[in-house]
């Protein structure tokens, strides 16, 4: 078995594959606070609870935006499901032409990410990641990484909103009854989902304009599904694009 570990800097993605089959998926809270060996005792637990034996992992490939979780990560795995994984970027890289003018500054997350969906459309991109930061990106006619846009995520925004404005509250993220709120966690809740529904459409729009063509949008992360339903702009949703990208990058790697 494969294991695939997406590292973001709010969430941590693990997934498990028999061949192509995605077997088992964990969400989990990136925490850097947990030791190694901490790390790989939780992860033998969730094998566990799972009905999955560690032994028959063979291999493991990493992608990772959080610099320190990187050590423990492959020191975890290691010591605890005896292998010696591969680090997207490092040990291995993406099957894909990055025209960024520094390519080295794009997140592992985003070329995994592309390297999914080019893998599935074969045709013109914009990929919508949800997580801390939303980004967008873009990929070429011709299967070409071609950039793309960052901006903060919406629970970021909430959060700067509640400790920047002293008398506003903490908000759920949940669709109010009305656009034009009636109370304050309502006003709260229209302003956030309805201001980033426009900028998502925005964004896509002048990125399709710039490809041109046909350009098939693709949304992933924990909060795709949420914002695929308010908006007629996502043409799909895939939770688990990361952990695609990721063993295709490793099967293709080990090909070489």
């Amino acid at each position: 078995m494969l294991l695939v570990i997406d590292v973001g800097n709010t969430n941590t993605v693990l997934g498990v594959y028999r061949g192509d089959e995605l077997v088992r998926h964990w969400r989990l809270q990136t925490h850097q606070g947990r030791t190694s060996d901490e790390h790989g005792i939780f992860l033998r637990q969730l094998f566990e609870l799972s009905g999955l034996a560690a032994v028959e992992v063979k291999d493991a490939i990493i992608s990772c935006v959080v610099p320190p979780m990187e050590r423990l990560l492959v020191k975890m795995i290691e010591v605890y499901f005896h292998c010696e994984p591969v680090v997207v970027g490092e040990s291995i890289r993406a099957d894909m032409p990055v025209l960024y003018d520094h390519p080295e500054e794009v997140g592992a997350d985003r070329i995994v990410n592309a390297v999914a969906a080019w893998e599935r459309y074969q045709t013109a991109l914009v990929v919508v990641d949800f997580g801390t930061a939303t980004t967008f990106d873009a990929i070429s006619h011709q299967g070409e990484y071609l950039g793309g846009a960052i901006c903060p995520g919406i629970t970021v925004s909430s959060e700067a909103l509640f400790h920047a404005a002293s008398k506003l509250p903490r908000v759920e993220l949940a669709k109010p009854p009305e656009v034009i709120g009636r109370t304050t966690v309502h006003s709260i809740q229209a302003g956030l989902l309805y201001g980033y529904i426009g900028q998502i459409r925005e964004v896509v729009t002048r990125m399709k304009e710039e490809l041109q063509g046909e350009v098939t949008v693709l949304a992933t992360g924990g909060l795709a599904p949420f914002f695929a339903e308010e908006t007629d702009i996502i043409d799909e949703v895939d939770e688990f694009l990361t952990l695609e990208g990721l063993r295709l990058i490793y099967d293709r790697g080990s090909e070489d």
